[in-house]
């Protein structure tokens, strides 16, 4: 059974208070960072180990590419997806095809150490954030929706499910909600027209979203994370959309309205979300656990979409992944490499 709780680890190996802690029941994720990472063949032998204690957990990681790309040793370099996006104004046929196979590359390299899924793709639009920039494939909604579908099949065709953020948008708002309140103005009409859409026509290619800690203040008075009116009236209701929604990381200084962490995963549940981020916070993460632990365990057929196809193949060092993984690396790496800014 999977849990509503998505948490971390300090370490390249799990310590006993990592083993003990795995084992709680609503304990249904771990997200792994840069410091987790060694080498393919220890986060191999990591995601491996969590798996004999608790074989149920999904196992996630940001590898969007650009700068938010955490395995890195050993992996694929992966262009920021903006790059697709310039390219896509030059030759839109191959600015296609590569996003597509830069999905299936990314996704190919996650399977294949063990974890399920990568929160990808952004589908903000590159417009004011200080967060967001060439996160995002364009900074108009059109071009994203052609790139990211392209970049989703790629992932799909690996195996791996897809996860869209920030709902119902990030790229227009400027503070960085990782580290001040975020707070976007406009009416839901504007935001709808501009920001909405790329969630909107890509619905059907999404497995999971993960809304935005900003406040729209003219249609809610709480971040979208936290909010019935954007999960529950627009999401569930409106859209019909009936994949996961997992919070933002609730350690991030714009969740800090709801309270402490206990307060802030207790919300993010209450709206709607089907599992909760607490990263790089023991403390709170214990504190958020002790809030849930005698709650009902979140949808579990909806949670299960989320686990990846994950080869059972032995990982070396360095990884080494046949012929066709070998040609996608050396096309893509060559589109890095001409596209560096």
């Amino acid at each position: 059974m999977i849990g509503a709780l998505m948490l971390d680890i300090a370490a390249t190996t799990l310590t006993q208070e990592d083993i003990e802690l795995l084992q709680a029941p609503q304990v249904g994720g771990v997200i792994l960072f840069a410091r987790n990472i060694e080498s393919p063949k220890q986060v191999r032998a990591l995601t491996d180990h969590m798996r004999a204690i608790r074989p149920d957990l999904l196992i996630a990681v940001d590898q969007e590419g650009g700068r938010v790309q955490r395995l890195r040793q050993g992996f694929t370099a992966l262009p920021a997806m903006g790059r697709f996006g310039e390219y896509y104004k030059i030759d839109p046929e191959q600015a296609c095809s590569l996003a597509r196979q830069c999905g299936w590359l990314m996704a190919t390299e996650v399977l294949a150490v063990g974890i399920d899924f990568s929160f990808a793709p952004v589908l903000d639009i590159n417009d004011i954030s200080d967060v967001i920039g060439d996160r995002a494939f364009a900074d108009n909604s059109e071009h994203i929706i052609i790139l990211a579908r392209e970049f989703m099949q790629g992932m799909k065709q690996a195996g791996m499910a897809t996860t869209g953020k920030h709902f119902p948008g990030h790229g227009s708002v400027k503070a960085d909600s990782h580290v001040a309140a975020a707070i976007d103005s406009r009416s839901y009409d504007q935001i709808y027209q501009k920001d909405m859409q790329t969630f909107i026509q890509l619905q059907a290619q999404l497995d999971a979203l993960m809304p935005a800690h900003v406040i729209y203040d003219q249609v809610d008075p709480n971040p979208a994370g936290f909010s019935k009116f954007w999960l529950q009236e627009i999401l569930r209701q409106q859209m019909k959309f009936d994949g996961v929604l997992f919070s933002d990381d609730l350690s991030m200084q714009a969740a800090g309205v709801a309270g402490g962490a206990d307060a802030r995963i207790l919300a993010a549940l209450g709206a709607g979300c089907d599992m909760g981020l607490v990263c790089n916070d023991r403390e709170a993460a214990l504190l958020a656990l002790s809030a849930i632990e005698t709650q009902a365990l979140p949808n579990q057929a909806r949670l299960e979409r989320m686990r990846g196809k994950i080869p059972q193949i032995s990982i070396g060092e360095t990884l080494d992944l046949g012929s066709e993984w070998q040609q996608c690396v050396e096309t893509i790496q060559a589109f890095k490499n001409a596209t560096a800014n």
